[in-house]
């Protein structure tokens, strides 16, 4: 089994921060790809950010600058530093990993049971 646990969301004003944490564990191989991805109602959910096991990050347009994600391979953690947070930011955010549970297993996607973020005076 896999798990990924994820911690940080809440309630914080236009302008703030928060810092999302997911850690992954059980019986885990290898990690490909670590990633955060978010769900507003009525939307689709969206990849916010991705970090490889080597570092190599991407971002969807709207958090480049305002976003950060970054990786302890040790851990197994992938973070997500959010500063300048605005109203549109609110979604619950679901964290991803790619998995290898043996050598010659398939790699595999799981996700964390998502964490509420909300954006509001």
């Amino acid at each position: 089994q896999v798990q990924l646990v994820e911690s940080g969301g809440g309630l914080v004003q236009p302008g703030g921060s928060l810092r999302l944490s997911c850690a992954a564990s059980g019986s885990i191989f290898s990690i490909h790809t670590m990633g955060w991805y978010r769900q507003a109602p009525g939307k689709q959910r969206e990849l916010v950010a991705v970090v490889t096991s080597g570092g190599s990050t991407n971002y969807e347009d709207s958090v480049k600058s305002r976003f950060t994600i970054s990786r302890d391979n040790a851990k197994n953690t992938v973070y997500l530093q959010m500063n300048s947070l605005k109203p549109e930011d609110t979604a619950v955010y679901y964290c991803n990993a790619r998995i290898r549970r043996v050598p010659s297993a398939p790699w595999m996607d799981y996700w964390g049971q998502g964490t509420q973020v909300t954006v509001s005076s």
